[in-house]
């Protein structure tokens, strides 16, 4: 199958989701290519970027700043389309349908990469706004895949709240399918006005050959170490899990926290860390490389995430790090927020606590720190279970059957 995805931006460290769906395609002898908003900069490259030649396969929808940069990109779009036959493209100049992005040239400079290529099988999008993006290729005649969008957490939350609930309703009336992770974001859709018989819950899937299990127990020496991986943004709820810490602090006086990531809460964590003493016991390590997170789960003893609904109403996704902890034999402790409680099993592989409550937070580990003997069975619970529902072969060989589905149905009268 020839496979287009329209992402946000490409690659993005903290979205080995969708590049890994993209190189197990590749590995399955399916042709992807990659349409990118924008292109990530923030972080260094990963090895599987390089190791599939994905550079070569992305193409940007690129939008000069510039009035006379975007018009002669607009007549090089137009001429190209001509020449191809591809003659709806003039309806992205229409107003009525496309409003100022018509006028302004917008819609005709983001469709230019999507022009001449080839008749691909299934178009997936990750996340609405790509969605609506894809929408817009189909409706000016660019590709008659049929339309996959991937929704995940802000994309029908904090997006919808902040464009108006008519965002989605061409992409509702013309996807073919949507997904979602969790009964949650579907709850979400369906409400938004996404037609019901058309989501479809679909788990993104754990490279289980990356994250090898260990049956944690503490040091020799006594030490625990507690771990979060998240970027340090206010829904990751980093100010809960550490402060039911400085609960902890003197009670555990071995108990150390280790927070992996970077984000637009650094310095404030940093001032709250300061206040409750904590410096040496708390650290954020900042962004690491994938083994170099690897390396830090495999030194750990228990995985916390304590997410909240953020003030803008930005949610998370399926919380990819809670399958990844249990994998290696992490117990967890994370918040019930979004389709997290369906990620783990909850009173076997970890705990769910309310969000932004601290003092249950701080009573849950408690219980686990008196406990190290019950470690190693939510341990080996958190690796059964990832095993069953959450390996990345058996996950990629679901999308190609989802593939699959939506291209016989799309193809009966």
């Amino acid at each position: 199958m020839q496979i287009a995805f329209i992402v946000a931006g490409f690659p993005i460290a903290s979205e080995t989701f969708i590049l890994n769906q993209i190189t197990g395609l590749l590995q399955r002898g399916h042709q992807v290519d990659v349409f990118a908003q924008w292109r990530d900069t923030g972080s260094g490259p990963h090895p599987d970027v390089t190791r599939f030649r994905l550079v070569e396969r992305t193409f940007y929808l690129h939008v000069s700043p510039h009035r006379t940069a975007r018009l002669l990109s607009a007549l090089d779009a137009l001429g190209r389309a001509m020449s191809r036959g591809q003659l709806r493209i003039f309806r992205a100049l229409d107003p009525r349908r496309f409003g100022r992005q018509a006028l302004n040239l917008r819609v005709l400079n983001q469709m230019r990469p999507f022009i001449g290529r080839p008749a691909y099988a299934v178009v997936h999008c990750h996340f609405g706004p790509s969605g609506v993006i894809g929408d817009t290729v189909r409706q000016l005649g660019l590709t008659a895949a049929p339309l996959l969008t991937t929704f995940h957490g802000y994309d029908i939350s904090s997006f919808v709240r902040e464009r108006g609930p008519e965002v989605y309703k061409n992409l509702f009336r013309d996807g073919d399918a949507f997904t979602c992770s969790s009964q949650f974001i579907r709850n979400r859709l369906v409400s938004a006005g996404c037609p019901a018989p058309r989501i479809h819950l679909f788990k993104l899937g754990t490279d289980l050959k990356k994250f090898s299990f260990t049956a944690r127990v503490p040091d020799e020496t006594g030490a625990v170490r507690l771990v979060t991986v998240a970027r340090l943004t206010e829904k990751k709820g980093l100010e809960y899990s550490i402060r039911a810490f400085a609960k902890l602090a003197a009670r555990f006086p071995l108990l150390e926290y280790n927070i992996v990531g970077d984000g637009d809460q650094r310095k404030p964590l940093e001032r709250l860390l300061n206040g409750l003493g904590l410096n040496g016991r708390v650290r954020l390590l900042g962004w690491r490389t994938d083994p170099e997170v690897r390396e830090i789960y495999a030194r750990s003893h228990l995985f916390v995430l304590s997410s909240v609904e953020a003030a803008n109403g930005d949610i998370e996704g399926q919380g990819m790090v809670l399958q990844e902890a249990q994998a290696m034999g992490l117990p967890v402790v994370c918040s019930r927020h979004n389709g997290f409680p369906e990620g783990i099993l909850e009173n076997e592989s970890g705990f769910l606590v309310p969000e932004r409550d601290a003092d249950a937070l701080a009573a849950c580990l408690t219980t686990l720190l008196q406990r190290p003997g019950t470690w190693p069975e939510m341990g080996q619970r958190g690796r059964a279970y990832v095993e069953a529902e959450y390996d990345l072969e058996k996950r990629n060989d679901a999308l190609v059957a989802l593939y699959d589905e939506l291209r016989a149905r799309r193809a009966r009268p």
